[in-house]
């Protein structure tokens, strides 16, 4: 009896660690532009989660809100539209002269709205489109004919060699947006065509969408922060849309799980993308072309030895 109490209390363990390992792999995967489906295809090979594949599917996706929240707190200072100040004596001259309705919608934009971020949003929404309107249809579709290793290592390799590509070329271009604000809502569109490419799996999310920013004039820096803020409605959706489907019905373990896999991708998430926006002030992304291409291949050798020789 002992012996059974304590191999409960080593698996509940080694579940805990799995879960961890699941957490590092999702927080800097996600952000940097090397792919977390070609990451996760390697790790779900060699650490196999005790648990139903419908909850380790619903898992995977949570996990996200995490990397989500870690943008947000972040950038908060970037992102929240509202504010609290004090209306000039000239605009309100003029917002009085305007009939109730309008002195009401117009007295509230003034005093609390930050204009220039509510256009950034307006933005995002906009890179969220083509997403919303090609990719999203076909997407359960897409995820069950090509999720296979040889889909995602292709995909690692290909993008690999366009990052290695596109910054060589771009060593003769200088960027025409630098910053944010000057990010026009055209500009914002041709990224959020970008990212309609990730639905294959292999392409990574961050890398499709920095690659169209930096083929649109966006410097790196601007180009890397917009895929970040874009990822916000995208992974948000992405997550709401699974749990409607799972259902609300956890068990207490099940509860914990996506407790510590969020906890974990939200700490490595800040690492992450701190480390990347460090990076490539000074770098440009031709490193991780390369290392894209080695995992592709790493996959692509890996699977085809274990067909070969016939392991299951």
């Amino acid at each position: 009896m002992k012996n059974k109490t304590e191999r409960k209390r080593n698996m509940s363990v080694l579940e805990f660690i799995k879960v961890v390992i699941l957490g590092i792999v999702e927080g800097i995967t996600e952000w940097l532009p090397i792919s977390s489906t070609g990451h996760m295809i390697l790790v779900d090979e060699f650490i196999k989660m005790d648990m139903t594949t419908e909850f380790k599917d619903f898992f995977l996706v949570v996990i996200q809100l995490g990397a989500i929240l870690a943008v947000v707190v972040l950038y908060w200072s970037k992102l929240w539209p509202f504010y609290i100040r004090q209306i000039p004596k000239k605009k309100k001259a003029q917002i009085a002269r305007k009939n109730p309705f309008s002195r009401i919608v117009l007295t509230f934009v003034e005093k609390f709205c930050d204009k220039d971020k509510w256009i950034l949003w307006f933005k995002i929404l906009v890179a969220c489109i083509p997403t919303i309107v090609i990719a999203l249809p076909f997407n359960d579709y897409i995820e069950e004919k090509f999720n296979n290793y040889v889909v995602v290592a292709i995909a690692l390799i290909v993008y690999g060699i366009l990052f290695i590509v596109i910054e060589n070329y771009n060593k003769r271009r200088r960027p025409t947006c630098t910053n944010l604000e000057n990010l026009s809502f055209k500009t914002a569109l041709i990224i959020g065509l970008f990212q309609v490419l990730s639905v294959v799996p292999g392409t990574s999310r961050s890398g499709s969408t920095i690659i169209g920013g930096i083929l649109a004039g966006t410097s790196r820096t601007v180009a890397a922060e917009f895929t970040f803020f874009l990822g916000i409605p995208v992974m948000f959706g992405a997550s709401l849309l699974k749990i409607l489907k799972f259902g609300f019905s956890f068990t207490g373990t099940e509860v914990m799980i996506l407790i510590v896999g969020m906890v974990v991708a939200f700490v490595v998430s800040i690492i992450a993308i701190k480390f990347l926006m460090g990076y490539i002030k000074k770098h440009d992304f031709k490193a991780f072309g390369w290392y894209r291409i080695a995992l592709g291949i790493l996959v692509l050798g890996y699977f085809i030895g274990k067909t070969l020789l016939g392991c299951k």
